[in-house]
């Protein structure tokens, strides 16, 4: 089986232009802290990244 790689990620919001660090692998909705717009919404592994990613921050 092989192993998920699993990252955070600096993204920006589309609506608000807000930076913040989100988890790729997101068990939860996601949303701005600025403005409320959902940057990821979960989907059983790899969530669904609704917003720019500027930078991935590997661990």
């Amino acid at each position: 089986m092989a192993k998920q790689e699993s990252n955070f990620l600096k993204v920006k919001c589309g609506d608000c232009e807000n930076t913040q660090i989100i988890f790729d692998h997101a068990a939860s909705t996601v949303k701005c802290v600025v403005c409320g717009k959902t940057l990821v919404e979960p989907k059983g592994g790899r969530s669904k990244i609704c917003a720019q990613i500027l930078e991935v921050l590997e661990h």
